[in-house]
């Protein structure tokens, strides 16, 4: 039934115009990020590493929590509209799968997104010139981008399912975007959903570690899957459904 449910997005998805997004949004940090640290060489002096600095500002804070907004309420946006959550919830599936579906059809968005994040800045870095080696670390952000990108999923999607606008969930995810820099700032990164995204990639620290534990970041992205798998099933079985 999971299987069915998640051909279903995919489906959804295909002919979609997220993909603009998922090609055009990602170029912009890219290019921003490469223009800043050009303006900026003479105190930028680490190249690939003071490169994925900048081009992290701008992804981590602003450009992909957005762009996961615009996955999560597209995955939504035909349910909230012509009755199809009556038909829905009508039908033989658990809505612990329609939910998981949609969780997993994002989090693979973001998986491919991360990718093309990827191939952007080793495009950006050999642009500016640079010929040492891409750094072997690369893999590991992104990943932990995936991971932290997976968190901002889930709770997007809660947030979907219960505000019927296609742009207003997309407004929170960028407000939390930004928000997540302040509680990085605080020392509360590792407990605020949205900074967990800037922690796996290493946003603040290309060249170190993460600001937290791993065990803690696991933890932490673990704990809000669980809450909002949670709060997602426990609003679609309780609350009557309502369409516009």
């Amino acid at each position: 039934m999971l299987l069915r449910t998640l051909r279903a997005e995919r489906m959804k998805l295909s002919h979609s115009p997220v993909w603009l997004a998922f090609l055009l949004l990602p170029i912009l940090p890219a290019v921003m990020g490469s223009f800043n640290y050009l303006q900026n060489i003479s105190i930028l002096q680490d190249q690939w590493y003071s490169l994925w600095s900048q081009h992290t500002i701008f992804t981590c804070y602003f450009f992909l929590p957005a762009t996961i907004g615009v996955y999560c309420s597209y995955l939504c946006r035909l349910e909230h509209s012509n009755y199809n959550w009556n038909a829905v919830m009508t039908a033989p599936i658990p809505v612990f799968h329609i939910y998981l579906a949609k969780l997993l059809a994002a989090a693979v968005m973001v998986l491919l997104t991360q990718a093309w994040t990827g191939i952007l800045f080793v495009i950006s870095g050999k642009l500016c010139g640079f010929t040492s080696p891409i750094p072997p670390e690369l893999p590991e952000w992104l990943l932990y981008g995936v991971a932290g990108g997976a968190v901002i999923c889930a709770l997007q999607l809660c947030i979907a399912l219960v505000i019927r606008s296609f742009a207003v969930p997309v407004g929170i995810a960028l407000i939390g975007g930004i928000s997540g820099l302040a509680a990085l700032a605080k020392g509360y990164g590792v407990w605020f959903p949205y900074s967990l995204l800037c922690l796996g990639m290493r946003a603040n620290n290309p060249g170190g570690g993460m600001q937290c534990g791993t065990e803690q970041f696991i933890l932490s992205s673990i704990f809000y899957l669980v809450v909002c798998t949670l709060f997602a099933v426990l609003w679609l079985k309780k609350r009557d459904v309502a369409t516009k």
